[in-house]
C-alpha cells in the first residue's frame, strides 16, 4: 500500500518537499494550500501584464544542491539575449517549450529559463545614494561629510579597542560589529522601521543569522578584490551574499519557478488542494494520524490521513490546530510569538525623478538598482523594488517604469487598517515627498497585503526551544520553511530544510537536529 505525505503550504519549502518525494520515493505528496496561489511569499503577482515579486528573490545560494536544483527546473539562459538585446524587446508571451541552444535556452524563444542578472542595491539617505553595503569611498565621504565620517571612524576604533562584552540584543550586535555611530547612521532607524520595535528589544539571534560575518574589513577587502577581478560568474561561493555581483532569476519572477515545480509535481502523481485551510491535527502516541481542513467558505470539515506530515504554516497556527493536547506552557509561548506583515504598492510610472548616476548601462536612463533601501526618517516606506531591473519580461511596456513600494507593518495597526485607496495615495505622496517620483507620472497602481511575512525575534521568541522540543517529539511531523520553523530563512535555506527532511525519511534517521541546524552551521551561512 503506497504511503502518503501531507504537506501544509505550497511555498518553496512545501513544494520542494513534494518534488523530492515524487522523484525519489513512492510516497504520494498531498499539499494543502490555504490560498489560491502557488509559491507562498515567493509567488509572482500578475497585474495587467505587469508582474510583481513580493519581497524580492535573488536566486543565489552557497549550496551546490540548491543551485543545481534550480537549474534542473529552469536552465540558465544562453548568450543570445543579454541585456544589450533585451533593451530592444517588449514583453510578449511565447512558447513554454524549452528550446536549448549551444549556450543554453534563449529567453526570446522559451519561457522556462533562468536569466543571469546583475545585482545592485543601494541605500537612499539624506536624499542621496549610498553603496550597499556601505563602502568608504569618495561618494560616501561626500554624502556624509567629513565630520560624520570622523565620528564613525572614532566610534569604530573605540569598539575595536573596547569590545562589547555581552551581546544579548540586536543593538549590541550592530554596535559590536560597526561601532555606535555607524549603527545609528545606517542600521538603527531602518531596522526599527522593519520590525516596529527598538533594536534593544530584538534578540541578537537575528543578527547572528542574517548578518553573520560581514564586517567593515570584509567589505573593504571585497572592494579591493573586485577592482582587480576581470570577470564575474554566477558561481560566487566565496562572496558574502550581500556582495554578490550576479544572480539567477526566472524569466517571469519567482512564482514562475514555483508554478513550474507545482506542475511537475502533479504530472508525477502528487496532488495540490488550494483554498484549503488546516484547522486540526490529530495526534495519537506521538504521531500525527490525520489533518482536518476546510475549503473556501464551506463549514464542512475534511479529514485526510497520512504517514508523514510536513508543516510550513505559522508555528502559532500549528500549535492552535493541534489543540487541547498541547501543554499549557507550550500554548503560552506559542501565543506570544510575533510576526511582521507586509504591504507592497505597485506603481506604473512614466518615469522616475531620480536619474542613473552610475556607469551601468540601463534602459531609458533608468537607475540600475534591483531594490533601494529607503533610510529616510520622514517616510514609512522601507524598500523600493524596480521590477524592470529584475527581469525586462516583468513589464508589459519597457518604456514605462514598474516599481514596488514595500511597507513593514502589523495586522490591525494604522498602516494595515487603511483602505486600499487611502494607502495607495499615502504611498504615492511619500515617494513624491522624498523626490523619487512626481505624482503626475503615476499611470496605474495596485496593492498586495501579505500577513506573517517575517517571524519576529522578540515576544516569546527566547522561549521557542520549548516549542521545538515539543514538536520534535512528534515522530512523523517535520517543521520546515520560514514560518514553519519561526526562523528568518531565505528561500534556499527553506528548500534545504525540506530536502533534509526527505533525506531523513529515506534513511530512517529519527533526529531532526540536522534540519534545525540549517542556516546556523558554517556551510549555510549567508553573510549579509
Amino acid at each position: 500500500m503506497p504511503k502518503t505525505a501531507i504537506i501544509i503550504g505550497a511555498g518553496p519549502a512545501g513544494l520542494t518537499a513534494a518534488f523530492e518525494l515524487v522523484n525519489r520515493t513512492d510516497i504520494k505528496p498531498i499539499i494543502l494550500e490555504q490560498t489560491t496561489d502557488i509559491g507562498g511569499i515567493s509567488k509572482t503577482v500578475n497585474y495587467k501584464g505587469n508582474r510583481m515579486d513580493i519581497g524580492g528573490h535573488r536566486f543565489f545560494s552557497k549550496s551546490d544542491v540548491i543551485m543545481n536544483w534550480w537549474q534542473s527546473i529552469m536552465p540558465l539562459q544562453g548568450s543570445v539575449a543579454k541585456d544589450e538585446i533585451l533593451k530592444e524587446i517588449h514583453y510578449h508571451k511565447k512558447s513554454t517549450q524549452v528550446k536549448l541552444t549551444p549556450n543554453g535556452p534563449d529567453p526570446e524563444v522559451t519561457d522556462r529559463v533562468m536569466l543571469i542578472r546583475n545585482r545592485l542595491s543601494r541605500i537612499f539617505y539624506l536624499r542621496k545614494f549610498f553603496d550597499y553595503p556601505v563602502t568608504l569611498n569618495g561618494r560616501t565621504i561626500s554624502n556624509l561629510g567629513l565630520i560624520r565620517i570622523f565620528k564613525i571612524g572614532v566610534s569604530y576604533l573605540r569598539i575595536k579597542i573596547f569590545p562589547v562584552k555581552h551581546i544579548e540584543t540586536l543593538e549590541d550586535f550592530f554596535i559590536s560589529r560597526f561601532g555606535k555611530e555607524l549603527y545609528k547612521t545606517f542600521f538603527k532607524d531602518y531596522t526599527e522601521k522593519v520590525w516596529g520595535v527598538p533594536c534593544n528589544e530584538i534578540a541578537a539571534d537575528w543578527g547572528a543569522q542574517r548578518i553573520k560575518e560581514l564586517s567593515i574589513s570584509r567589505a573593504i577587502l571585497h572592494a579591493i578584490r573586485s577592482f582587480f577581478k576581470k570577470d564575474s560568474t554566477i558561481e560566487q561561493k566565496d562572496t558574502d551574499t550581500s556582495l554578490i555581483e550576479q544572480f539567477m532569476y526566472p524569466k517571469y519572477g519567482p512564482g514562475h519557478m514555483w508554478e513550474t515545480v507545482a506542475t511537475l509535481i502533479e504530472e508525477k502523481g502528487g496532488e495540490i488542494i488550494k483554498n484549503a485551510k488546516v484547522i486540526g491535527l490529530k495526534i495519537i502516541n506521538n504521531k500525527v494520524t490525520e489533518v482536518e481542513y476546510v475549503t473556501g467558505n464551506e463549514f464542512k470539515k475534511h479529514a485526510i490521513k497520512g504517514e508523514y506530515f510536513f508543516s510550513t504554516m505559522a508555528v502559532k497556527d500549528l500549535i492552535a490546530a493541534i489543540g487541547d493536547v498541547v501543554p499549557d506552557e507550550i500554548k503560552e509561548v506559542s501565543n506570544g510569538l510575533q510576526y511582521r506583515d507586509f504591504i507592497t504598492v505597485g506603481l506604473l510610472l512614466n518615469k522616475l525623478k531620480i536619474k542613473n548616476e552610475t556607469s551601468k548601462l540601463t534602459l531609458f536612463g533608468l537607475v540600475p538598482d534591483n531594490w533601494i533601501y529607503i533610510q529616510e526618517r520622514d517616510v514609512k516606506v522601507g524598500r523600493l523594488q524596480i521590477f524592470n531591473n529584475w527581469s525586462p519580461y516583468m513589464v508589459s511596456d519597457l518604456s514605462k517604469v514598474w516599481i514596488g513600494m514595500e511597507y513593514f507593518c502589523k495586522e490591525g495597526d494604522e498602516l494595515w487598517s487603511m483602505s486600499d485607496d487611502e494607502f495607495t495615495q499615502f504611498a504615492i505622496a511619500e515617494l513624491h515627498k522624498i523626490d523619487i517620483i512626481e505624482k503626475s507620472d503615476v499611470i496605474d497602481s495596485t496593492i498586495i497585503r501579505v500577513p506573517k511575512t517575517y517571524p519576529a525575534y522578540f515576544g516569546t521568541y527566547s522561549q521557542f526551544d520549548m516549542i521545538r522540543d515539543y514538536t520534535d517529539r512528534i515522530e512523523n511531523l517535520y517543521l520546515i520553511g520560514r514560518n514553519g520553523m519561526h526562523k528568518y530563512n531565505n528561500q534556499d535555506h527553506s528548500m534545504l530544510t525540506a530536502i533534509t527532511s526527505v533525506n531523513n525519511i529515506i534513511s530512517g534517521l529519527k533526529t531532526k537536529e540536522n534540519i534545525w541546524n540549517i542556516n546556523t552551521e558554517e556551510e549555510y551561512h549567508e553573510k549579509k
